[in-house]
């Protein structure tokens, strides 16, 4: 599909696009900008054909696709460093989870906003699975030229996505209910268990049934991923 494309951000998402990628036979070359010296170690371990760029400068001239899976507190420096240094010709997809205050970031016309649904409770690359995204759903924002829309729904759909469009209002009223406040939910319902344990001097976790372990397998997700989308989707989950 592409001569380059680009992750950054190899975290379970990243790592898992990544993976797929290249089974799929994607792109002729694989490039990764990851910051964390640890994640660099697990990647490099993948494949050979993977290839690192150590800041996001000049090299992003040379990328067709570039997806942006860092959480979404970095997106204004990665975006200022797109906006800034990117063909007219490539194409920029990213995975956050809310879409309606990620606009304010960037005016890029090559922009396709995307919101995978295949997150799990745990995080980092070394739990990269390339089957991740299969028969899994796979938002996007129905806003920007529809050559690229279709481009980028044609990539998703290569690693085993279904694909489905809307605008960025509907999609952040939507997943404030069936994900960000049961989300919320859980951290609030498990911190609650264990304050509970520390004054009543008490195991409680330990009597947990089936409904409160599934709390805490919610609750044990990437806080600050969970952080920066409660904060930007804040006025729907209210």
């Amino acid at each position: 599909m592409f001569d380059n494309i680009l992750i950054i951000g190899c975290g379970l998402i990243g790592s898992s696009i990544l993976k797929s990628s290249i089974k799929k036979n994607i792109s002729k070359n694989i490039y990764v900008f990851e910051k964390l010296y640890k994640n660099r170690v697990i990647i490099r371990k993948i494949d050979k054909k993977i290839k690192f760029i150590p800041s996001l400068n000049r090299d992003l001239e040379k990328m067709n696709f570039i997806v942006v899976c860092t959480p979404m507190s970095e997106y204004k420096f990665v975006f200022s460093k797109l906006d800034k240094f990117i063909s007219e010709k490539s194409i920029i997809t990213e995975v956050g989870s809310t879409k309606k205050n990620l606009l304010k970031f960037t005016k890029n016309k090559n922009l396709i906003l995307s919101h995978p649904i295949a997150g799990s409770e745990v995080s980092g690359p070394k739990f990269g699975n390339r089957e991740l995204f299969n028969n899994k759903w796979c938002i996007l924002i129905n806003k920007g030229s529809k050559k690229k829309i279709n481009l980028v729904k044609k990539f998703w759909k290569k690693i085993g996505s279904k694909v489905v469009l809307m605008n960025a209002d509907e999609h952040d009223k939507i997943f404030a209910i069936t994900s960000h406040l049961p989300h919320l939910i859980a951290y609030n319902l498990i911190k609650t268990a264990q304050d509970f344990q520390k004054t009543q001097k008490r195991n409680l976790i330990k009597y947990s049934a089936g409904g409160l372990r599934d709390f805490s397998r919610i609750a044990a997700s990437n806080e600050i991923m969970w952080r920066d989308i409660f904060f930007s989707n804040k006025k729907n989950m209210i």
